[in-house]
């Protein structure tokens, strides 16, 4: 499998409107330090699955016809606003799992076009081409899954939005035993339990619990980018914060 950092970024990345802070303003110096809305494609064989579709250049990205299977993990904005231009347009239709939130996001699940929603059970595992994904419940201000997909021996768990993880997910993860974990840490290490975002405290300890070969930070915010500026030494090398455009094969 391989899978492709389309966007690495929470709704505080760089560069933050109105922020001068020495990261925001290096980002709008140089497009590499920015951070687009976190989404990832995860490849096998000729199967893609598409995880969140915040990009607003989605119909750019992928010929229509041609567009990957999605699997969404909530309904916030950020995680799908690429879809509001995308499903008026005409051919076939585009598989959308998704979690089970009948209100969606504004009036796109119920005006839903080209997307064919598919709502998904937690820990209920489905096929996609030679992938197995099986969805997992999060811990966030909306209905919200992660997603664990294999193929052959290689696995990836992609757990993004969360404030920590449920004792029942955590417990399966572990025991499911990713190759690569990709984890939301969206915040520096704060005094305060976060909400609905790991800082890297929760991060480091998930990251413990499950104990994957790798573990990638993505969701991530200027704050962070500003704290790891001088404290990157604190991960091990098995730990990577993810960049727009990273690219592994897993």
């Amino acid at each position: 499998m391989r899978l492709s950092f389309l966007g690495t970024g929470s709704t505080s990345a760089p560069p933050l409107y109105g922020c001068d802070c020495d990261i925001c303003t290096g980002a709008r110096a140089d497009p590499g330090m920015r951070r687009r809305p976190a989404s990832a494609l995860v490849e096998a064989g000729e199967t893609r699955l598409l995880i969140d579709a915040g990009l607003t250049d989605l119909a750019e990205r992928f010929a229509a016809g041609d567009f990957p299977v999605l699997l969404l993990t909530h309904f916030h904005p950020d995680h799908v606003q690429g879809l509001f231009p995308l499903r008026w347009g005409v051919g076939k239709r585009i598989p959308v799992h998704c979690p089970p939130d009948s209100q969606g996001c504004a009036d796109l699940y119920k005006n839903p076009g080209l997307l064919d929603f598919q709502p998904v059970r937690q820990f209920d595992a489905f096929r996609v081409g030679p992938m197995t994904v099986t969805p997992v419940p999060l811990i966030h201000s909306k209905v919200t899954l992660g997603y664990c997909i294999e193929s052959g021996d290689r696995r990836i768990a992609y757990l993004t939005d969360t404030a920590g993880l449920p004792p029942k997910t955590e417990a399966f993860v572990r025991d499911w035993q990713p190759t690569l974990l990709v984890i939301d840490c969206s915040h520096p290490p704060s005094s305060e339990p976060p909400n609905n975002h790991n800082d890297v405290t929760l991060a480091l300890a998930a990251i413990a619990t499950i104990q994957p070969q790798y573990a990638w930070l993505t969701h991530i915010g200027h704050e962070l980018d500003h704290w790891l500026n001088n404290n990157s030494h604190v991960f091990p090398p098995q730990i990577v914060v993810a960049c727009d455009g990273d690219v592994i094969d897993v």
